[in-house]
């Protein structure tokens, strides 16, 4: 795709949302979907390889959650895959912290390399899971929010999450359409790890038939110690 063509597509999609892109955060972007698409050949970071699907899917639904992220926060994102929600919310939002956490150190590479060639400021890409992180007295309960994309059920994403809050901090979970059973499963683990729903957003993807659902969770407590659990069980056997 030109990038005169990209250009107009990204803010045509991102003024639906009440998001205003500068000319240097659309050159952003750009080099990211070329990055994205170019390492895509070499390792498997998405199955979504077309660029206006890769603008809507993965571009403008991970900065749907800006508005709820105040000012100078410190963020991390869990699981983050190709970067998502994380990066394009640091192209957007300069004044967040993020830290990127992924499992798979193929993927920090590519974040790395991400950052480096974008410029980034005040990000970093961690390699490890989930759980032993939410266990690291360095990063643990430091956190103004934590947020996920497709990762886990809500009440497995709860164990990822809500150690790394600060009290008074939010869990920002990022959804599909059909979330009322799982809310309702996952409505005792969030409050034995320390939080509570506080809102739930549903809506669609601009331009499209694509629902979805932003579940903000308000930590109100401290997390018992406990959790997370050691790898592998926050999936395997999900609190009930």
């Amino acid at each position: 795709m030109l990038k005169q063509d990209f250009s107009k597509i990204m803010q045509e999609y991102a003024k639906e949302i009440n998001i205003l892109l500068e000319e240097k955060q659309i050159e952003q972007f750009y080099s990211y979907m070329e990055l994205l698409i170019e390492w895509n050949e070499k390792i498997n970071l998405t199955a979504i390889i077309e660029p206006e699907e890769i603008i809507l899917k993965h571009f403008i639904d991970s900065i749907t959650i800006s508005k709820y992220i105040n000012k100078n926060a410190k963020l991390i994102d869990i699981g983050t895959g190709a970067g998502f929600p994380g990066i394009p919310l640091k192209i957007i939002r300069d004044d967040i912290e993020i830290t990127l956490v992924d499992s798979l150190n193929k993927r920090i590479n590519f974040l790395k390399e991400v950052i480096n060639n974008l410029e980034l400021k005040n990000i970093e890409a961690i390699h490890s899971r989930a759980e032993e992180i939410g266990k690291n007295k360095v990063y643990r309960e430091t956190f103004d929010y934590a947020t996920s994309r497709a990762v886990a059920n809500l009440s497995t994403l709860a164990e990822y999450l809500i150690p790394l809050v600060k009290q008074n901090g939010y869990v920002i979970a990022m959804k599909g359409a059909n979330i009322e059973e799982e809310k309702n499963k996952s409505q005792n683990a969030i409050e034995l790890l320390g939080g509570k729903i506080e809102e739930i957003e549903k809506f669609q993807l601009p331009k499209s038939d694509i629902n979805r659902n932003i579940i903000k969770i308000k930590k109100v407590k401290a997390t018992p110690t406990k959790y997370p659990r050691k790898a592998g069980m926050p999936a395997k056997e999900p609190i009930l």
